[in-house]
């Protein structure tokens, strides 16, 4: 087998593979438009960290593709070399040849690299995901005949993971995700969450903007201030101390601890209950109820 042969061979196959990838590229803008829609309303079949698995869907699919597209041109160069393309295409010059197989060699190293880049997120997303999913079957313990959850809460600060109403009062729960190790201990000072051996921290103030964000539209929708209080739920880690008065750090096992976070001020009339229902329900929200 000959530098020419091998340099004609990649050549074929890597042409064929990128004429498909840009196939597949072109029917995916075209058919987005008529991609099928949910046959009933967000409210009902966006489910517990819903996002995450959109995300972990397009990763998946992504991945799908660049195993196609490397099964493709091994096969195409596997049939090009048994076809001898050297006699068809004639003598090359040999800096031709090299110039093919460096841009193969680049074109499977930024593939390599894209794969494994795409397992990384994979994994990540899938952690947060469930992550997400285990907070949100705990919170749905917390649901009776006058406390609903709701999913998925956009506001003008970003998402909030869940947002849990009742007469007790309005709790926006967010969730960081951060797989534990043996010490798996947390400790919450300020707005910065530590975790054992002390060597990542997540700020937490984001959470806090969200809250008061909600907050603020929900004071327009019952005509009165209503007070969001900031819960945040780190699965699968147990809270070792926590100094600051405007955050609750739980985890998975504890949730039901927010219920008691609450003073004589963050009781909620009924009329305010169903209002803030009402308009969580119509943004296409996400609940979970008895």
């Amino acid at each position: 087998m000959t530098l020419q042969a091998i340099s004609s061979a990649a050549t074929i196959a890597l042409a064929s593979t990128m004429v498909v990838l840009l196939a597949i590229k072109f029917w995916h803008l075209v058919a987005q438009p008529f991609a099928a829609s949910r046959n009933f309303p967000n409210s009902i079949m966006v489910e517990t960290a819903q996002r995450f698995r959109d995300q972990l869907e397009r990763l998946k699919g992504e991945q799908a593709l660049y195993l196609t597209l490397t099964l493709m041109f091994f096969v195409t160069f596997g049939i090009a070399i048994l076809l001898r393309p050297q006699d068809t295409y004639g003598k090359l010059p040999q800096w031709q040849n090299l110039l093919v197989l460096s841009i193969v060699v680049v074109g499977a190293a930024y593939g390599v690299y894209r794969f494994v880049k795409v397992i990384i997120q994979r994994r990540y997303v899938a952690y947060i995901r469930d992550a997400n999913i285990a907070v949100g079957h705990s919170l749905q313990r917390l649901t009776t005949d006058q406390i609903r959850v709701f999913h998925e809460v956009a506001c003008a600060a970003g998402v909030i993971d869940n947002v849990v109403v009742g007469l007790q009062g309005v709790y926006a729960v967010s969730v960081v995700a951060v797989k534990p190790g043996k010490d798996n201990r947390v400790r919450l000072r300020g707005e910065k969450l530590t975790f054992a051996p002390g060597k990542v921290s997540h700020s937490i103030t984001n959470a806090g903007h969200k809250a008061k964000q909600l907050m603020k539209v929900l004071q327009q929708q019952t005509g009165h201030k209503v007070r969001v209080r900031s819960v945040i739920a780190v699965p699968g880690w147990d809270i070792e101390s926590q100094t600051s008065e405007d955050y609750l750090v739980v985890n998975e096992r504890n949730l039901a601890m927010m219920r008691g976070w609450k003073n004589d001020k963050d009781y909620l009339m009924n009329e305010d209950v169903e209002a803030i229902n009402r308009y969580l329900t119509e943004r296409n929200t996400v609940s979970s109820n008895p």
